[in-house]
C-alpha cells in the first residue's frame, strides 16, 4: 500500500492547484483537449514521487544487520582511513536514487542523533563520482543502540535541490524508520565504522529497498 509522503505536500498541492487551473482552462477557453492528458500525467508524476510505501520490514531482525536508508542502485562500496561522520575509519555504501525510486531516506539501526550537519556545495548529476563529494549534503551522525557512530549522508543532485530531515539531535529513531527524503534525484550513503568488523551485503549494481533490504553487518564490538 503506498500513501503520500508528509515531506511532499508543499508540492502535492502546488501540482494539483496548478492541475486544476489549466484543466479550467480547457474547459473555459476552449484550449486544446489534449492537454488534459499532458496535466494529468505531470500530475500523477509529482504525486508517484512523493509516494511513501507502508508496511515494510527489515529482511532480518538482527539489529547488527544494517537496512538500506533508500530505495536505489548501489554506485558504489569502499572504506576510506577517515570519515568524518565517524571520527575514523570507515565503509561507505552508496546508493543512486534516480527520479523513478521512492525517496523516503530511513535510519539503518535503531539510535539516537547526535549531531546534523548540513554543507553547501554544487549541484551535480547525481550519477557522476564527483557529485559525492561536492554536491550539497546533509549528514546524520547517530549513536546506534549499541554503542556504535553510523552516519547516513544525504546528498542532492542537479534535480534534487532540496534535502528534507526531519530529526534533531536528541531524537531516538527505531530500525527502518523514516527521517526524511531527497527531493527530485540523488544520493545516499551509509556510512559505518570499524570496517574490519563489516561484511557488505550488496554489490555495486544491485537493487535495494529502504528499509528492508540488509546492505551490511556491523558485528559487534567485543574489545568493550
Amino acid at each position: 500500500m503506498m500513501v503520500l509522503s508528509r515531506y511532499g505536500l508543499r508540492e502535492w498541492g502546488i501540482a494539483t492547484a496548478v492541475a486544476a487551473l489549466l484543466c479550467a482552462g480547457v474547459f473555459i477557453w476552449s484550449w486544446p483537449v489534449a492537454l488534459y492528458a499532458v496535466v494529468g500525467v505531470v500530475w500523477l508524476a509529482v504525486v508517484a514521487f512523493f509516494r511513501d510505501p507502508l508496511g515494510r520490514r527489515p529482511a532480518s531482525s538482527d539489529p547488527a544487520d544494517m537496512v538500506s536508508p533508500a530505495d536505489g542502485k548501489v554506485s558504489a562500496v569502499f572504506t576510506v582511513p577517515w570519515h568524518d561522520a565517524i571520527g575514523g575509519p570507515a565503509t561507505v555504501v552508496r546508493i543512486f536514487l534516480s527520479v523513478l525510486d521512492v525517496h523516503i531516506n530511513r535510519a539503518p539501526c535503531a539510535g539516537t542523533i547526535e549531531a546534523i550537519e548540513h554543507r553547501p556545495g554544487k549541484f551535480l548529476d547525481a550519477r557522476t563520482e564527483e557529485s559525492a563529494r561536492v554536491n550539497e549534503s546533509n549528514t546524520v551522525r547517530m549513536r546506534s543502540s549499541s554503542g556504535d557512530p553510523i552516519g547516513i549522508r544525504q546528498v542532492s543532485g542537479a534535480i534534487a535541490r532540496h534535502i528534507v530531515c526531519a530529526v534533531a539531535p536528541g531524537d531516538t529513531l527505531d530500525r527502518a524508520e523514516r527521517f526524511g527524503l531527497i527531493k527530485f534525484g540523488s544520493t545516499t550513503e551509509l556510512i559505518l565504522p570499524r570496517p574490519e568488523a563489516v561484511v557488505v551485503r550488496v554489490k555495486v549494481g544491485d537493487r535495494v529497498t529502504g528499509g528492508v533490504t540488509i546492505l551490511a553487518r556491523l558485528e559487534p564490538d567485543r574489545s568493550t
